[in-house]
């Protein structure tokens, strides 16, 4: 007969009691899970900034102070919104005339080129972090990127179709045009082995030299002698979101849409988890059944998608037509955004829009500190060098290790790691 066991009572804190709460949330600040590390990398590099800022400027310390914090206020107002603008909105006599006399515009103006310059950087990170979960490093987010262009342009100015229809044929033709360029790349991996790395970037060359063939012989402008492709119609551009006076268009819905499929690919469907197994070890992939080439391919043609999706919406979206300035170093920031991002679509998404208010804010912030846009690259810089380094942002605040392996995991793996 076995002696009855004494128990323990469990410590229970009663409704006013809010200790565990406070300590599990101090735990895991100091601890330095990712996403306080992030915020801390962040604050870091907008510190490490000011210094620089302090460092560069002219005059005595005062004014130099003065200036630093002048730029990133105007970084702020130029990014989020005025206050100035809102007390001068809320003045008028009723908000109908404060949107008659353009306030709305002025108001939420920031927020909307915000937005503007958040989309092709949320497609094009996109692009990049999918190819990562199945272990791939798609550096050919600019070949990609013109692919989309150039066969939104032509759909858009070579094609006549009713408004809703020739935006959608556009659309689909962009994501056809990227998705061409990124099956290239998987299907050259699958079928020799080729490191997708050096084939996305000398498809960067290829595609470039394309776009200059094709702008200087089949889609140059009429009367003009520089490379620039002819404007699309009207039928083609993107509406606005919130009427004429806010530059945000349906592209910034398209790319919120996107990342929500890509989350919805990567965790609730089988293809989705075929994706991360062969990313996470093609071995065990392998053994499972599951055909790791044909998994390269596809996800190489999505990625190559999404990106090129990120040029129609440039197209459709602000420039209505091409040239060399249109793809910019989306192919680059597509890269840094998905770093920041941790690869994770919800981290793109958060990652693309910092980086869309850096761009937003730096012509407000050299108009009024003269502080040349460069800052904002620094910034852009110094924000992934932090980040890419969780050890030293633990260092420098004394956060203690993670409890957990692999729960500060960045991602830096390495080449097919």
């Amino acid at each position: 007969m076995s002696e009855p066991t004494a128990t323990v009572p469990k410590e229970e804190s009663g409704p006013g009691d809010n200790r565990s709460f406070v300590k599990n949330t101090f735990d895991a600040v100091m601890e330095g899970n990712p996403i306080t590390v992030t915020i801390l990398a962040i604050i870091t590099a907008i510190i490490v900034g000011g210094v620089l800022i302090l460092a560069t400027a002219s005059g005595t310390l005062g004014a130099r102070w003065h200036t630093a914090i002048g730029a990133y206020v105007a970084l702020f107002e130029g990014s989020i919104f005025n206050p100035h603008t809102v007390s001068a909105m809320f003045s008028q006599a009723s908000i109908g005339t404060a949107i008659h006399n353009g306030y709305l515009g002025a108001v939420f103006g920031p927020l909307s080129e915000t937005c503007v310059q958040a989309t092709p950087l949320l497609l094009a990170g996109l692009s990049v972090a999918l190819a990562y979960q199945a272990g791939l490093f798609n550096i050919g987010g600019q070949s990609q990127f013109i692919g989309g262009a150039i066969v939104a342009t032509y759909l858009g100015y070579g094609v006549s179709l009713p408004p809703f229809i020739h935006v959608v044929v556009c659309v689909l033709g962009g994501f056809a045009g990227g998705a061409v360029v990124g099956w290239l790349v998987g299907q050259l991996k699958a079928v020799t082995g080729a490191h997708e790395v050096i084939v996305t970037i000398m498809l960067n060359y290829v595609m470039a030299y394309l776009l200059a063939f094709l702008l200087g012989n089949v889609m140059q402008r009429p009367g003009r002698t520089d490379l620039i492709s002819p404007i699309i119609a009207g039928n083609a551009v993107l509406p606005h979101l919130f009427g004429s006076t806010l530059r945000v268009n349906a592209g910034f819905g398209i790319a919120l849409a996107c990342a929500f499929g890509v989350w919805w690919l990567l965790n609730r469907t089988t293809i989705g988890f075929e994706l991360r197994t062969v990313g996470k070890n093609q071995s065990a992939a392998r053994v499972a059944g599951m055909s790791v080439e044909r998994n390269w391919v596809l996800v190489m043609l999505i990625a190559g998608g999404l990106a090129g999706l990120a040029g129609s919406t440039v197209i459709q979206g602000t420039d209505f037509s091409i040239n060399f300035q249109s793809f910019g170093t989306y192919g680059i920031d597509a890269i840094t955004v998905a770093l920041l991002g941790r690869g994770r679509p919800g981290g793109v998404v958060l990652a693309a829009l910092l980086f869309g208010a850096l761009h937003a804010g730096a012509p407000l912030m050299q108009a009024q500190t003269s502080i040349p846009v460069d800052i904002v690259e620094v910034l852009q810089a110094l924000i992934v060098l932090f980040v890419a380094a969780p050890p030293l942002i633990r260092a420098i605040y004394r956060l203690r290790a993670t409890r957990a392996a692999g729960v500060g995991q960045v991602m830096s793996k390495g080449w097919n790691a």
